[in-house]
């Protein structure tokens, strides 16, 4: 079993263009998990950190371009909104993976610390060298 102050976290850098948003997605949750480690520890953070690079340019597969819908609430009485993925990619595209990945991550205390570990760029450029993150291929 591991214990959170001896968990050793790696840096990675996934490219996201012309990858499919959900395998994306899973993968990348898999590894802010933990769960390709062998001191998998499921009521521990043993994940890593992972850099998303070109967010902008990730894949919607059929028509989720244009139908899929993000609803959310802005917490003022009336003030429930609706945007179209299409719309969202053009204004944050980053925005995308993080829903995402949050998805697909525990809902509870440990799945807020982990979505925090993620970082998404809609460019190239990343301000993460010093951690010198290796790049992540699957």
């Amino acid at each position: 079993m591991a214990k959170a102050n001896e968990v050793e976290r790696k840096w990675y850098v996934i490219d996201a263009e012309g990858k499919i948003l959900g395998r994306l997605a899973s993968e990348i949750a898999s590894v802010l998990r933990g769960k390709r480690k062998p001191i998998f520890t499921p009521h521990v953070d043993c994940g890593d950190f992972v850099i998303v690079i070109n967010a902008d340019k990730v894949v919607l597969t059929g028509n989720k371009l244009n139908q899929k819908i993000h609803a959310y609430h802005t917490g003022y009485p009336g003030g429930r909104k609706e945007i179209v993925y299409a719309e969202m990619m053009e204004k944050r595209p980053e925005k995308v993976i993080e829903l995402a990945v949050k998805g697909m991550l525990p809902k509870n205390r440990l799945g807020r610390k982990m979505i925090k570990k993620l970082k998404v760029y809609t460019g190239n450029e990343h301000p993460h060298a010093a951690q010198a993150p290796e790049v992540y291929e699957f």
